[in-house]
């Protein structure tokens, strides 16, 4: 199946306009497949040819302005859309879709300590056709209305507040606008622990066999999630963006978290089943302060395309180790960055298959997942971190709201972000220069301290290999209580 290119999303985004899906699930249909069906209207600015994508078990039926399309025109993954006029239009697609075992799609999981199922999505980057069918591609981003009929007994969560309707069918509130890749459904019969902050429901969820456990911890948990959410009102000028805050501990879940829109979802080794240690607490609590930052760096405002993925990992990555610092008991978060996620980056970042921070030669799908590493998360983070210090906090957080007002409910790219960063910057600092000599280059700079010691005068020569500018501080330190140089 073919993967989408940069050169041919810009094209469909330059000729239609996505305002609304709306989607119905049928959750109940057996254990192999389930029925999508989908309501996409959009509009064309000019005459002419685009595509859906969909990877269906059975394309069933799909109707063009009411005019029935071929579903054998399906190849691959893409239906062709030909001879679109100008102006508004509605297509309609109904078929039946495959669960995954692979964590891809719609995943299901039977559990076997008590044989209770649970399903979720995960559709980042490409997968969203693995439900429905969808223009998949961050920028054309619409409004969401879900319905899902699932088996008596089972809750259904969604990126906005679902309400049941009866007879095992739910609806959730429509969405702001999204990308397609960060809808999320998770269902099944969940244990959930519930609460309200700020006026919004807040939510955990797992698996029933794990019910213990998750109520063990669910007060820390919340804690910290709460904590999180007053650190990042507090630096931030727009309020959380959404209508709720769900947190649902998934099963064989193939990543760490997902940052879906009041719905992240984590893997569920999350809910620890016996005594850990406090580092691995401050992991935890790590990867929720990281999801949350996504809501508004990601969720909020998301990239255009995929040579943008490092700035969203970035972002969250630095600012969820500085909010978890600020608002928590974990203190030292830094310490375990230096010890355990820089050395991550520094390792990526002297292979052969380096790249640049943000790179930009992104073609395809395809060419973004290589670039979904350590230098995307652990040396962007640092590279953040060093321009936090170099502007100061009041005048980084400044461009950060410039960029957030400026881009809320839309997509952004790396021009974009850096001409909000120079916006809010004093006069005196170059953001477009320093984004060139830290981003769009590879590799590390190696500097080395050289001390000489000549009749009790001592000198400290630092020599650079590298061209990116670096600010340094000196440490004076007695070797020897009794040696009386400082």
């Amino acid at each position: 199946m073919p993967v989408l290119t940069r050169d041919e999303a810009q094209t469909r985004a330059r000729l239609i306009d996505v305002q609304r899906y709306t989607v119905d699930l049928d959750l109940t249909r057996g254990a192999d497949t389930f029925d999508s069906r989908t309501v996409i209207r959009f509009t064309a600015r000019a005459a002419g040819d685009t595509f859906v994508e969909l990877k269906p078990a059975d394309l069933r039926s799909v109707t063009l302005d009411g005019q029935p399309l071929d579903p054998t025109a399906l190849d691959g993954n893409r239906l062709p859309l030909t001879g679109l006029t100008e102006g508004p239009h509605e297509l309609v697609a109904d078929a039946a879709m495959r669960y995954s075992h692979t964590g891809e799609g719609m995943h299901r999981f039977t559990d076997p300590t008590d044989g209770e199922t649970y399903v979720y999505t995960q559709l980042f980057m490409e997968d969203v056709q693995r439900v429905f069918v969808a223009f998949d591609q961050p920028d054309l981003k619409a409004l969401f209305d879900l319905t899902v009929t699932a088996p008596e007994g089972w809750t259904v969560l969604a990126n906005s507040v679902t309400e049941h309707l009866g007879e095992g069918k739910w609806q959730a509130a429509t969405t702001p606008l999204l990308s397609t890749y960060l809808v999320a459904v998770a269902a099944g019969p969940w244990h959930s622990v519930r609460t309200e902050h700020r006026g919004l429901p807040f939510g955990l969820h797992c698996r029933r066999s794990l019910a213990p456990h998750l109520d063990a911890d669910a007060e820390e948990i919340l804690d910290i999630t709460r904590a999180c959410f007053d650190r990042y009102h507090e630096k931030f000028t727009e309020p959380y963006p959404f209508d709720s805050y769900d947190q649902a501990f998934v099963p064989e879940f193939n990543a760490g978290a997902m940052e879906n829109p009041g719905l992240v979802t984590f893997r569920d080794e999350f809910v620890y089943r016996s005594a850990v240690t406090d580092t691995e607490r401050q992991t935890r609590a790590m990867v929720v302060a990281h999801e949350m930052a996504h809501m508004w760096f990601g969720d909020l405002v998301t990239l255009r395309w995929w040579d943008d993925i490092w700035l969203n990992e970035s972002f969250a990555e630095y600012m969820g180790y500085q909010t978890l610092t600020e608002a928590t008991r974990f203190t030292d978060t830094w310490v375990d960055f230096g010890v355990a996620r820089k050395a991550w980056g520094y390792d990526a970042d002297q292979r052969p298959s380096t790249h640049p921070v943000a790179p930009e030669a992104v073609e395809d799908t395809a060419s973004a997942l290589l670039n979904f590493d350590g230098i995307s998360y652990a040396k962007g983070a640092s590279a953040l971190r060093q321009l936090v210090t170099w502007l100061g906090e009041k005048d980084f957080l400044a461009g950060i709201n410039i960029h957030f007002q400026r881009h809320k409910f839309a997509n952004a790219t790396l021009a974009d972000f850096i001409d909000s960063l120079a916006s809010g910057a004093s006069a005196d600092r170059d953001v477009h220069a320093w984004a060139d000599a830290w981003l769009r280059t590879t590799g590390v700079d190696t500097l080395t301290a050289r001390v000489t010691d000549t009749d009790s005068t001592w000198t400290l020569t630092v020599d650079q290999q590298g061209s990116r500018p670096h600010r340094i501080a000196v440490g004076l330190y007695d070797r020897d209580p009794a040696d009386g140089r400082a």
